[in-house]
């Protein structure tokens, strides 16, 4: 009898270990070491902000501390591209802006193809934008300024906050959709941009409201519409650009969570769950108010939510950049 059964219990054995070591099996401990957000951007800007904010939060759903790291250069292409070609076990994820929708018509030559190289994890924090003027630019309101900018047209200067920068962007898209070219004064960063606004120095500036909202509410800039589809609640007051006669303007800094193409599903719905419950947390959600953020809504925050969003961005700004002429090496 023992002859005949031992075979049998090594064949058993043996079986049991290559199940426990295939990827089916190792995917139930997901995860079982700290997980990396990548964050193609420099630390302290909005992209981190939201990154930080939520990486606790995620890492209390997970099991495991998610940990924040910062893949700076080439307007965000270089982090995107280290998870592009990351092991597709869920241990690298990609938070990323708009930029994901714009690189491929922006940039010459493209590592990575968005809509190719990544699982969609889904959408994170919008961000909407303010369309402002120096205090005492002579327009004081939306008539006025279209008036104004028909007449003086590339005699008023509109800062950004670089080439392909979500201020450049949203500037861009005014001028498609006014008809006007202004001249543009490309920084480094809205910072800087936002100081010479200040200073007087340029007469326009679009940026995010997490930096915006403090400067209106103080009257230290004139405000001419916010971007969003709806009024904000920090600026009751303040008509959308869309309502203003620029049918379909809108701009947000929208993220979204990506993973390297081929991560199992299992582990990218694991990451998903996670990323919801840190939306939900009471204090994440106060500071996103209080920056006057949003979270989407639950269809956004899906797979097919973020990929559909992403390719109706990439098909909106696609030719606008191409229009305008602007590339990146």
């Amino acid at each position: 009898m023992k002859s005949i059964f031992k075979p049998l219990l090594l064949a058993s054995a043996a079986a049991l270990a290559m199940v426990a070591a295939s990827p089916a099996f190792s995917q139930a401990a997901y995860p079982d070491k700290p997980v990396s957000l990548i964050i193609p951007f420099a630390a302290g800007g909005p992209t981190d902000a939201v990154a930080r904010m939520i990486a606790i939060p995620m890492g209390k759903s997970l099991g495991q501390t998610v940990l924040v790291e910062n893949v700076v250069g080439a307007g965000g292409t270089i982090g995107a591209t280290k998870v592009a070609r990351a092991e597709p076990n869920g241990y690298s994820i990609l938070l990323h802006h708009m930029g994901m929708a714009t690189a491929p018509a922006l940039y010459r030559k493209l590592n990575f193809d968005p809509l190719k190289d990544f699982e969609y994890i889904g959408q994170v924090v919008d961000v909407p934008m303010t369309l402002l003027a120096r205090k005492d630019f002579p327009p004081t309101t939306f008539p006025e300024l279209q008036a104004y900018l028909k007449a003086n047209g590339n005699k008023v200067s509109l800062a950004n906050a670089g080439l392909g920068a979500v201020s450049h962007l949203c500037g861009l898209l005014f001028m498609s959709q006014i008809g006007i070219e202004l001249t543009t004064v490309p920084y480094k960063g809205t910072g800087p941009a936002m100081n010479d606004l200040l200073g007087g120095q340029v007469d326009m500036l679009c940026d995010q409201t997490t930096q915006t909202v403090p400067m209106i509410k103080e009257n230290r800039v004139k405000v001419f519409g916010v971007t969003s589809a709806t009024r904000l609640a920090s600026l009751p007051n303040v008509p959308t650009l869309n309502e203003q006669g620029l049918k379909g303007f809108e701009v947000k800094v929208w993220h979204g969570m990506y993973a390297p193409k081929g991560t199992p599903a299992p582990v990218l719905e694991k990451i998903n769950v996670a990323m919801r419950a840190a939306m939900q947390d009471p204090m994440v959600k106060q500071r996103l108010a209080d920056l006057s953020s949003d979270i989407p809504s639950s269809d956004k925050m899906t797979p097919a939510g973020l990929k559909t969003h992403l390719e109706a961005e990439i098909a909106k700004w696609g030719p606008i950049i191409k229009k305008a002429g602007v590339y990146a090496d």
